[in-house]
């Protein structure tokens, strides 16, 4: 008997990269972490962010995603930068695939109230993030958002 085929239109095994959006979250100088409560990477902590849906703007899933995780409304300021994101499996078959847009945004007030794919939040400076994130990629995107802060382009 046969096994099932994987769904390959699943974030799982996909059959093309999935379009997420990450949010560079600032208050200050802190920035917004979340601790993920999915794979991949579940348990680490990370930016707040998710898949984008269809006829969603990029801006859109990063003010939908952050509000949905943390409570929190924020302004999008731009875009920090976009990260391939491939996770293989043990025989080395893509397992996850996502190309992430990385949007840096301000909240003014309030305070994170985790839920959705959030199991807590904090607020962090760039150096507490680096200490606390697993992925080098997202200690690269905070400190290029963190630069872009500092130096902003006209």
């Amino acid at each position: 008997m046969s096994a099932t085929p994987p769904d390959r239109s699943s974030r799982e095994y996909p059959n093309r990269p999935w379009v997420g959006v990450g949010a560079v979250v600032w208050r200050g100088d802190k920035v917004l972490l979340i601790r993920r409560g999915k794979a991949p990477r579940m348990g680490q902590w990370s930016l707040p962010g998710g898949a984008q849906s269809v006829g969603e703007t990029v801006f859109e899933t990063a003010v939908r995603e952050v509000r949905e995780e943390t409570g929190l409304e924020v302004v999008p300021t731009g875009i920090v930068t976009v990260v391939d994101a491939i996770t293989p499996d043990a025989e080395g078959r893509v397992h996850y695939h996502y190309t992430l847009v990385e949007v840096a945004a301000e909240s003014a007030e309030g305070d994170p109230l985790c839920a959705d794919d959030a199991l807590e939040a904090c607020w962090a400076t760039a150096e507490e993030a680096g200490e606390l994130t697993e992925w080098d990629e997202t200690r690269r995107v905070i400190l290029m958002s963190a630069a872009q802060r500092r130096n902003p382009t006209p």
